[in-house]
């Protein structure tokens, strides 16, 4: 009897931890996965700036296809966005959410601001930046201010100069972010031109 009672001590004492332990979603458990660790990746946050819908007419009627933008950051200095094409909305989305998180680049930020003033440009896009005081928020219209939002940056005025299309414009912010520079970078780089 006293056997019986040992053997089904350990199972009840792991179900008792399993119990114990937090459940993670089945989507999150899919995703870690995918990714190998889910600790070593930051938590993303993904936002649709766009949905574009495309027919083609063809012989039995209208094709319809979808491309989709999205914008994906981690509020703390990292951002990438993705544009991608399928057949159905959510399939579009997907791809360009995929596409978004590896083109993840890091943003030089002061503060809660940008370090300087800074006009990007893409195709017919052009989206001019500007550095705020504390606790200005964020001055852009929608596409721009996804990307301002996602990066991190909470105080900045935007103002876009170009075309009206919200892929250029999130084009042009990201152009424009790439080109930030910190002080010590500059400093770097003013030394290394006196040098040679």
């Amino acid at each position: 009897m006293s056997d019986v009672n040992e053997k089904q001590a350990p199972r009840e004492s792991r179900q008792e931890l399993r119990k114990q332990a937090p459940r993670r979603p089945a989507r999150e458990q899919r995703r870690g996965a995918d990714r190998g660790s889910d600790e070593m990746t930051p938590e993303l946050e993904e936002r649709v700036v766009f949905i574009n819908r495309c027919s083609k007419v063809v012989k039995g009627g209208r094709r319809f296809s979808f491309s989709a933008v999205v914008v994906v950051g981690d509020r703390n200095g990292n951002v990438g966005f993705g544009f991608g094409k399928a057949n159905e909305v959510a399939e579009a989305i997907r791809k360009s959410n995929q596409i978004a998180r590896q083109a993840l680049f890091p943003v030089v930020m002061w503060e809660k601001t940008i370090p300087h003033e800074v006009i990007g440009a893409c195709d017919g896009g052009r989206v001019i930046m500007r550095p705020a005081a504390p606790g200005t928020g964020v001055i852009a219209g929608s596409g721009v201010r996804a990307v301002l939002e996602l990066a991190g940056i909470q105080d900045v005025l935007a103002k876009s100069l170009g075309s009206n299309n919200k892929l250029s414009a999130v084009k042009a912010t990201v152009d424009g972010l790439k080109q930030l520079r910190s002080k010590d970078q500059i400093l770097g780089a003013r030394r290394m031109a006196v040098n040679q």
